[in-house]
């Protein structure tokens, strides 16, 4: 590109979106890339502050910015997202479907540490809406050379830095545990609960039993629940360390492998977290889940909505973060719960 007087820039070609901001009314491109100057532009862009303006002189071994915005795009968009057309060197990704968003955040900083060149994106492992913002990559002088964005080609080679994966209409089992529910002392209030998360992503619950603290019957019930096909089976009550809290020992016996039990949330200390042979999850919600705004069962449901498996090391991973402040207000997700 060349850096010319503004005054002699009729019949050029601009080599960069220009910017219009007024206050409270417009931020946006006034000019956009490719746009032949004429005598009426001059005002226009002595307004926003152009005395000079720089037209296009593109080289051999350097690109545009709305040339490597579009590298970046290829580097980062995956199955489920559409990119937005280059504004101002600037190009987003945006959810086509309600789903769990996952980014690659080694690769990613790697990327970024590459300078020159940015990706931004919301946090990995939440759920996201269809229209979402996922987010914005761009270069930033208004030229790079090739060479520089081959590197980054080279070093994010291979999948996609993101994934958005769809939420499933899943059958949910629910094995209600205790005996003052059992014997109806008191109403069942954590039912309720666990039916509105799911159905906040699409799923229900399909089966439910209400049980008594025999840890023989629990087994029985998640069993039973899974040979009729139900995909997860949740169970809720019995969470604690106390001698009569059987539900950890009754999961146990169903043969499912124990991933935790126990994660380094508030609310959700109690958590337990299993899978089937076929990979079914069978948890244990202890009693936060019921009462509380958000617990542990909120950052590990949109996986288990999506088939993603939860680790042992992400369940660790989430003592940095896994302190909810209880806001008078809660704006979960878009808050450092979980992050």
């Amino acid at each position: 590109m060349k850096l010319i007087k503004t005054e002699e820039a009729v019949g050029q070609v601009l080599c960069h979106d220009i910017t219009q901001i007024i206050k409270d009314v417009k931020k946006g491109p006034v000019f956009k890339k490719g746009h032949i100057i004429t005598p009426e532009d001059i005002p226009v862009l002595l307004s926003v502050g152009k005395e000079h303006i720089y037209i296009w002189e593109k080289g051999e071994t350097r690109l545009h910015e709305n040339e490597a915005a579009k590298i970046l795009c290829d580097i980062c968009q995956n199955t489920y997202m559409k990119a937005t057309e280059p504004s101002e060197g600037k190009i987003e990704l945006i959810a086509e479907e309600d789903g769990l968003f996952l980014a690659d955040t080694k690769r990613l900083f790697e990327l970024n540490s590459l300078g020159e060149m940015m990706v931004a994106a919301r946090h990995s492992g939440f759920a996201v809406k269809k229209g979402d913002k996922l987010a914005g990559m761009r270069i930033i002088p208004l030229v790079i050379e090739k060479e520089k964005m081959e590197t980054a080609k080279t070093l994010c080679q291979g999948e996609p830095l993101f994934r958005l994966i769809p939420f499933h209409s899943l059958s949910v089992g629910v094995v209600t545990t205790g005996s003052e529910i059992f014997h109806h002392r008191i109403e069942d209030t954590f039912t309720p609960v666990i039916e509105e998360k799911l159905q906040a992503f699409g799923s229900h619950v399909t089966m439910h039993v209400i049980l008594d603290d025999n840890y023989e019957s629990i087994t029985a019930a998640i069993s039973d629940m899974l040979k009729q096909g139900a995909d997860m089976v949740l169970c809720t009550g019995g969470m604690s360390v106390d001698p009569d809290d059987k539900t950890p020992l009754a999961i146990k016996n169903t043969g499912a492998n124990i991933i935790s039990y126990g994660a380094p949330v508030l609310p959700g200390a109690m958590f337990l977290l299993s899978y089937t042979e076929d990979g079914r999850p069978v948890a244990g919600l202890p009693g936060c889940v019921m009462y509380a705004k958000k617990t542990i069962f909120d950052l590990v449901l949109p996986y288990l909505l999506t088939g993603t498996p939860v680790t042992k090391e992400q369940l660790a991973g989430y003592g940095n973060g896994g302190l909810c402040l209880n806001c008078p207000v809660c704006t979960f997700p878009n808050c450092g719960f979980g992050k």
